[in-house]
């Protein structure tokens, strides 16, 4: 079979061509970043979310490799910025902050995306563990005491959480439902509601992160109850876990971590895993996540994937247990 002098130059081109898109592809993550990233955090400014970015990207910027733009598209729960997020092309120069409200939106508030398949998990970069506190006032001074008084009496101890169908609310009811008992919810638009409520003794329990309870506890303007660690905090030695507490079952915690669209190439997503993964392990920023009771979490994309994966797995049973009611 004999092949023209033209037709052999167009295929020796393609050849090349294949070639050079093969080797850019297989580069990209050693010259990734070329260019400013654009961070688009789904939540208002100041929040854990925003801040701990914040911290992060100050820190990749010290290599001069890194310029990065945050972007702060607060709305529907976080599932705003995420859809937009989403949308950008998928070469890893738009990155999505997650949070744990992440996975119970994906099953409250159906957004327009498919929380998993659209994703590409690159790092989890921070845990909390999960508190319980109460009224500094209140009679049932241990959670113990607080589940005997919720099973006799079903539905008269009373939470509070940030929002219907919010992480807190999910959480709480979660705790609930592990323990087998019955509380009444009383939702607020906002943690800090909540919390005045509570200092105030107008409702009996809330669920929150160590960064947001903590301190208040131990000035003991609130009577903390368990954390959910494998150990007791430092910081508060006399607050018992979970399972010490009766409740072995209760394994929620709090965390943030970073996204990309889905078709984003492995090698750009190992690149910033690798660096961020450097930024947490250094000291000065474990000593800063620790100033707010707050762990650098790290670790590979497939981990983070997993643990979005069993929180979707989690607030779907109990949605559909029947145990949380979206209305109020």
């Amino acid at each position: 079979m004999s092949i023209s002098r033209r037709g052999f130059v167009a295929a020796l081109g393609a050849a090349m061509g294949a070639a050079v898109v093969s080797t850019v592809a297989r580069g990209q993550g050693r010259t990734y970043p070329s260019k400013p990233i654009r961070v688009i955090v789904p939540f208002a400014s100041g929040g854990g979310s925003d801040t701990f970015m914040r911290l992060i990207a100050a820190r990749l910027s010290e290599s001069r490799r890194y310029v990065t733009v945050i972007e702060n598209r607060p709305g529907a729960g976080g599932n705003l910025g995420a859809e937009i997020a989403l949308r950008e092309p998928a070469d890893g120069y738009t990155l999505l902050v997650i949070s744990g409200s992440y996975a119970g939106n994906a099953v409250v508030s159906k957004p327009g995306f498919d929380p998993i398949n659209a994703i590409q998990p690159v790092i989890q970069f921070t845990r909390e563990p999960m508190m319980v506190v109460g009224s500094a006032n209140a009679a049932a001074d241990t959670l113990a005491r607080v589940i005997d008084k919720a099973r006799a009496a079903p539905g008269t101890v009373t939470y509070g959480s940030s929002g219907v169908g919010g992480l807190i609310h999910l959480s709480t009811e979660y705790f609930a439902s592990v323990a087998g008992i019955r509380m009444s919810h009383v939702p607020y638009k906002g943690t800090g509601a909540a919390l005045n409520d509570l200092l105030g003794g107008q409702i009996e329990l809330l669920f929150g992160g160590t960064s947001t309870l903590l301190q208040l506890a131990k000035a003991g303007k609130l009577r903390p109850l368990a954390v959910e660690s494998p150990q007791r905090l430092a910081a508060l030695p006399g607050m018992p876990t979970f399972a010490e507490a009766g409740v072995p079952g209760f394994d929620v915690d709090l965390w943030h971590g970073l996204v990309v669209a889905r078709s984003t190439p492995h090698d750009i997503v190992a690149t910033l895993n690798r660096d961020i993964n450097a930024v947490l392990r250094s000291p000065a920023m474990g000593s800063r996540f620790a100033a707010d009771d707050v762990e650098p979490a790290g670790g590979t994309p497939e981990a983070f994937g997993a643990s979005i994966r069993k929180d979707m797995e989690r607030w779907q049973m109990l949605v559909k247990a029947g145990k949380v009611k979206i209305d109020g």
